[in-house]
């Protein structure tokens, strides 16, 4: 099994025929994953490599059966192409695109709410279950098949973590990328209680940095809910209050929002936390009893 994502899954590109969309199309194309369809507005019927591209969102998820899509779209048309996706009866959508406005993720998350629509981002690599899919930007290499179940706010950060389980020998079952901007449509806690439910994982590696308490939340549900080994890795330890570290939501403010807060809340629920990415393959292997 994998969370959100296998290999089923029927994929409509938006901005396919960008060049992001384009380059990513091709490099989920050759890992597998089965795209179906591709939305650029004004370019429909012609074709990207063999793909039927369609003018909207709903014409390509009609004519095709998607059943998902992934945003390559420019900030400025970003949330009216993500509204789209939400609205088109697509039921996963990876909202990839950064520099989306706040107020405008905010009515895109309200609705996916409404619809029951499970929205990955914005601003994130998205979302691989290896050996069968891969909806993002991902390099698909680096991953294997397994038990570990990656959730993580940061983006290359997770490349790295992933890169080191698999040299470990560590496949992961899903690798999720969340994002980190303030509001996002999937949270640590919605992933961490999918894999919790998720019959191929064994345990959990979960990566987090400075800003917010999500991690903070995610440990209090860690330590009433899940019964698979959690490990974890906190970025930003020494990051500046007041100052913006990457991600929109990376800001610690008003003494909130730390790396040691973060870190305390995970020990004390019982989480390990690693002190480098290089850490966590060992610490999971304790936590299996290897």
């Amino acid at each position: 099994m994998s969370i959100f994502l296998d290999e089923t899954t029927r994929v409509c590109v938006q901005g396919i025929t960008g060049r992001d969309g384009s380059f990513h199309t091709r490099a989920m194309v050759e890992y597998g994953t089965r795209i179906v369809s591709g939305v650029t507005p004004g370019k429909g019927g012609q074709e990207m490599d063999g793909i039927p591209v369609f003018d909207t969102v709903g014409e390509a998820v009609n004519a095709t059966e998607a059943n998902a899509t992934i945003v390559f779209v420019p900030a400025r048309f970003a949330a009216g192409a993500a509204m789209e996706a939400v609205e088109s009866g697509a039921k996963l959508v990876v909202f990839v695109s950064e520099g989306v406005p706040t107020l405008d993720v905010a009515k895109i998350y309200k609705r996916t709410k409404e619809l029951g629509v499970r929205m990955i981002g914005p601003n994130c690599p998205g979302i691989i279950s290896p050996g069968k899919s891969k909806l993002g930007i991902m390099p698909g290499f680096i991953h294997s098949q397994g038990g570990i179940g990656v959730v993580s706010r940061s983006g290359t950060l997770t490349y790295e973590v992933v890169d080191c389980l698999r040299r470990s020998g560590m496949g992961q079952s899903s690798v999720i990328g969340i994002g980190g901007d303030p509001i996002i449509g999937t949270n640590f806690i919605d992933t961490l209680e999918a894999f919790e439910e998720d019959g191929e994982t064994e345990a959990v590696v979960l990566i987090g940095e400075i800003g917010g308490t999500d991690e903070e939340q995610a440990a209090e549900f860690i330590k009433a809910r899940m019964t698979k080994p959690v490990v974890s890795f906190i970025a930003g330890r020494t990051a500046p209050p007041g100052k913006r570290m990457g991600h929109a939501g990376a800001i610690i403010a008003g003494g909130k929002g730390t790396a040691r807060e973060k870190m305390e809340a995970l020990a004390a629920a019982g989480v390990p936390v690693a002190d480098r990415p290089s850490e966590i393959p060992g610490l999971l292997k304790t936590a299996l009893g290897r």
